[in-house]
């Protein structure tokens, strides 16, 4: 029997890498508990040893944006000035910026 057959919910795994500060989505993979996910998460994507930290999430629990909202859910960003610092004096005295 397949993983939907026996009713197993879709996990999406991020990874952390060593050198990485953030959490990188690495695959989905299918699991009857949150322990069990963890495990097969660990065993597919960290075979190497180049892992340091595992999130698992269901994939139900994750709300996301769509391709077609794009332009008007990120459209009104555009309007709010103070988000774009172009018009601020910056000391000369004031490295990397």
């Amino acid at each position: 029997m397949t993983a939907e057959e026996h009713g197993w919910p879709l996990y999406e795994v991020f990874v952390r890498g060593k050198r990485g500060l953030n959490h990188v989505h690495v695959g989905s993979l299918h699991a009857a508990d949150d322990t069990m996910a963890l495990t097969h998460a660990r065993d597919l994507y960290t075979r190497r040893n180049e892992g340091v930290s595992i999130w698992v999430v269901r994939s139900e629990y994750i709300a996301a944006s769509t391709r077609d909202e794009k332009d008007p859910f990120f459209a009104p960003s555009a309007d709010k000035v103070y988000r774009h610092p172009t018009f601020y004096d910056i000391p000369g005295d004031v490295p990397h910026i």
